[in-house]
């Protein structure tokens, strides 16, 4: 996945508008039933060869609310089978197969540490 949006989501929607790939739904769409947006972490390439961050947390108002996630690729992907979203919450994805691109200068531990991505 590579990023997630937290709580503080204010639903404005520069997020969906800013991401390459489609990978962000609104709040009525979120699968998890959370009332703020979703990032599918099984289409999310973290803006690899698209800009140089995401564009998700450049665009996004809301300090904070755009964070690292695990990597959506080889053995890290089963932290996205368990109850690791917001609130103890499941992952939804469509394709739990994919390999996604992501950024290799960010430790694993800022993901786990959920740190911003836009400081």
């Amino acid at each position: 996945m590579a990023v997630i949006i937290g709580d503080t989501c204010i639903n404005c929607a520069a997020c969906i508008d800013e991401c390459p790939v489609e990978a962000i739904v609104d709040e009525d769409d979120n699968p998890t039933g959370e009332e703020l947006y979703y990032v599918y972490p099984d289409k999310c390439v973290e803006c690899v060869d698209h800009h140089d961050e995401p564009a998700c947390a450049t665009a996004c108002p809301t300090e904070g609310c755009i964070t690292w996630d695990v990597k959506f690729a080889g053995d890290d992907k089963e932290h996205f089978n368990g109850g690791n979203y917001i609130d103890g919450l499941d992952y939804v994805m469509n394709d739990a197969d994919a390999e996604m691109p992501f950024r290799d200068d960010i430790s694993n531990e800022d993901r786990l540490a959920r740190k911003n991505v836009v400081d």
